[in-house]
């Protein structure tokens, strides 16, 4: 590694994190996608309650996780960067600032007021600082079978949609 690898690699880092709305992160077993906030350094994620985003397995404090960022543009692989985690206490002040920063990036809060409080009972705030970073491409393509989920469609498709469809494309 070379002097300028070893100062571009942080900086990519920062950079391609900031930009991109979701990063994938693996504890101890498969990677799930996670939208984050990058602040002071780190990327901060909120997650494990209810209605919040589950958090990857092995993700506990003092453990270490692999994050893979994608590009924003055309969402291939990036950089990958093996980072600390951290699990904030509630009502530190690191705690505090964390959720400062995500509370302004969470979409489609029910219920935005009472969201920290409720960040502080039912669900973890993990910080995940970098250690180093990776930009070559690998061996393999990364693809994975989706994990299992309970998320459903509501119903099938009905019958005379397509048919409806073609019609209102051939009108002029």
């Amino acid at each position: 590694m070379t002097a300028a690898d070893a100062l571009l690699g942080p900086a990519l880092v920062e950079e391609a994190t900031k930009k991109s709305g979701l990063i994938w992160v693996r504890g101890t077993g498969p990677a799930r996608a996670l939208w984050h906030v990058w602040h002071e350094g780190a990327a901060q994620l909120v997650g494990d309650g209810p209605g919040e985003q589950p958090l990857p397995a092995g993700l506990t404090d003092g453990a270490t996780a692999e994050v893979t960022v994608r590009s924003k543009d055309k969402g291939g692989r990036l950089v990958a960067w093996s980072a600390s985690v951290a699990q904030l206490t509630p009502h530190s002040e690191e705690w505090e600032a964390a959720v400062a920063e995500l509370k302004g990036k969470r979409l489609n809060a029910p219920d935005a007021e009472q969201m920290p409080e409720r960040w502080a009972r039912e669900c973890r705030i993990i910080v995940l600082t970098p250690l180093d970073s990776r930009t070559e491409l690998p061996d393999t393509s990364g693809a994975a079978a989706p994990l299992p989920t309970t998320a459903t469609t509501r119903l099938p498709v009905p019958a005379g949609l397509p048919r409806l469809l073609r019609k209102s494309l051939r009108r002029p």
